[in-house]
C-alpha cells in the first residue's frame, strides 16, 4: 500500500473513507469570525499531573496563560478524560475547583452524555504516563491513534465534528499519524498537531524571507531521540518550510550515533560551519566546556530532502541542553542562527503560546499552520528510529513525498504575535 498518497492528501479526498461516511457538518452557532466569546472545549488526555503537558496546556485554559488567574484564551473547559490517573492526579481537586465533567469514556467528554457534540473543539493530549515501548525501535506507545479513533467514532454517532488538536507528533507509528491525516481530510474537520517549538521565542526573533534559497540546515538538540527528537525537527521544519518552492518532502533519512557523528562531520556529510555556529547560538553556551566527544546517546539524523537540501539533526547531548538552528541561504556568508529559546520553569509559557494557536483554530474552525508539517516530522523521526534500530541503515522514504505550503502564523516575540508573556 502506498502510504504517500500525495495527491490525496494535496485534495483532501480520502476516496475509501469519503465514500462510507454521512454528511458531517462542524456545530452550528458555536463560532465564527466575528466572535471571541469564550467556548467550551473537552480535554483528552493520558495523565494530568504538575508540569505535565495536560497542566500545562490546559491549565492555561482553567487559570489564565500564567496559570495564576490572570488574561487567558477564549475557551472553557466542560470536560475531562483521563485514561490513567497518577498517585499525584491533579485533575479531581480542579475539577471541584473549577466545575468541569469528569467523564469515563471520550464520548461523554464530548457529548456531555447526550447524542449532540457539547464543545466547540477538543484538546487530544498523549503525553505522558505509563505505556510500553515498542520491542525493536523503543517509541513510546502514547495512545494518540486510540484517542483520535475514539474521537472519531463520536463524530459520526453524533453526525457532527469540530476543530481537533493533537499534541506533539501524530503518533509513533506513520501509518497511523497519516490514518488521522486522512480521515480529517475526508470529514472535513480542522486538525492541528505538533509542540510548542513552532511558537516559541526565537533569538534573534529571525524569519526566514519567503522564497529563500537555502544550501543546508543543521539543527542542535538534545534529550531522548523520539520525545526531545522530535521537538528538534519541528524547530528546523518551520523555518525550512519558507524556502522556494514550498515544502516538496523527504527522499532518504539515516541515523548515525557516537564516533561515525564526528566522522560524518569530517568527512563532509554535514557542515563544520553550521554546527559551530549553531553551537553559538545560545549565550554563553560554550563557557568553559571541552571539544564535545559524542556518547552513545548521541545521535545525528542525516536528512535529505526531495529538492537536495542536505539537513542534519544532531542530539548533541552533553554539549547542549536547548534547540538551535544554522541555515547557509545562498549568496549569503554567514549562517542564519536562531536559538529556541523556552521558559524551562512554570507557567512553561511557550506552551501559552501553542493554547493560543489553538484558540484561533476553534474560533476560526481552520488550522492556523498546516498539519502537513507535523505529519512530515512525524514520519521523519518514525523513519529516524526504524534506522537507528538498523544501526545507521540507510531508509529511502518515498511515502514522505508531502508537498505543503507554510502559512504566516506568528511566533512568541514576533511583531505580529497576540500575545505578550515574559520568558524568563
Amino acid at each position: 500500500m502506498d502510504f504517500s498518497r500525495r495527491s490525496l492528501i494535496k485534495s483532501g479526498l480520502g476516496l475509501a473513507l469519503g465514500s462510507a461516511l454521512p454528511k458531517l457538518l462542524p456545530v452550528p452557532g458555536l463560532a465564527s469570525d466575528n466572535t471571541r466569546d469564550p467556548l467550551p472545549v473537552a480535554g483528552v488526555t493520558t495523565v494530568y499531573r504538575k508540569n505535565s503537558h495536560a497542566d500545562v496546556i490546559l491549565g492555561k485554559i482553567l487559570e489564565g496563560y500564567q496559570q495564576y488567574g490572570g488574561p487567558g484564551p477564549r475557551l472553557r473547559l466542560v470536560s475531562l478524560f483521563t485514561d490513567q490517573v497518577a498517585a499525584n492526579d491533579l485533575s479531581r481537586d480542579l475539577a471541584r475547583k473549577h466545575g468541569f465533567r469528569l467523564s469515563r469514556t471520550i464520548d461523554d467528554a464530548l457529548t456531555l452524555g447526550t447524542d449532540r457534540i457539547q464543545v466547540a473543539g477538543v484538546l487530544s493530549i498523549a503525553e505522558h504516563g505509563e505505556y510500553p515501548l515498542t520491542d525493536v525501535t523503543r517509541q513510546r506507545m502514547y495512545p494518540r491513534r486510540r484517542f483520535f479513533d475514539e474521537i472519531v467514532a463520536t463524530f459520526k454517532r453524533c453526525g457532527q465534528v469540530v476543530p481537533v488538536f493533537n499534541d506533539k507528533h501524530l503518533d509513533y507509528r506513520w501509518e497511523d499519524a497519516l490514518a488521522m491525516v486522512e480521515t480529517s481530510r475526508a470529514m472535513k474537520f480542522p486538525l492541528l498537531a505538533g509542540s510548542s517549538l513552532p511558537v516559541a521565542w526565537r533569538q534573534p526573533a529571525n524569519e526566514l524571507p519567503d522564497q529563500c534559497e537555502i544550501e543546508e540546515v543543521l539543527t542542535i538538540g538534545y534529550g531522548g531521540f523520539e520525545d526531545y527528537g522530535f521537538h528538534a525537527l519541528e524547530a528546523q521544519q518551520c523555518q525550512i518550510e519558507r524556502r522556494r518552492g514550498g515544502e516538496t518532502g523527504v527522499a532518504a533519512v539515516r541515523t548515525i550515533t557516537g564516533d561515525a557523528i564526528l566522522k560524518a562531520e569530517a568527512a563532509g556529510t554535514f557542515s563544520r560551519e553550521l554546527f559551530e555556529a549553531a553551537q553559538r547560538a545560545k549565550p554563553q553556551s560554550l563557557d568553559g566546556k571541552a571539544a564535545w566527544q559524542p556518547q552513545t546517546d548521541s545521535a545525528a539524523y542525516l536528512i535529505e530532502y526531495r529538492d537536495g537540501l542536505k539537513s542534519t539533526v544532531v542530539m548533541a547531548n552533553g554539549l547542549s541542553n536547548y534547540f538551535a538552528t544554522a541555515i547557509k541561504l545562498k549568496g549569503q556568508q554567514e549562517p542564519v542562527v536562531t536559538w529556541f529559546k523556552l521558559q524551562e520553569g512554570p507557567p512553561f509559557g511557550h506552551f501559552a503560546h501553542l493554547v493560543n494557536a489553538i484558540d484561533d483554530m476553534v474560533h476560526q474552525q481552520k488550522t492556523p499552520y498546516p498539519v502537513e508539517r507535523t505529519l512530515l516530522t512525524t514520519g521523519i523521526l518514525d523513519r529516524v528510529m526504524q534506522s537507528l534500530a538498523g544501526e545507521g541503515k540507510r531508509i529511502e522514504t518515498p511515502e514522505l513525498a508531502i508537498a505543503y505550503s507554510p502559512t504566516a502564523w506568528p511566533f512568541a516575540n514576533h511583531p505580529d504575535s497576540k500575545l505578550d508573556l515574559p520568558n524568563d
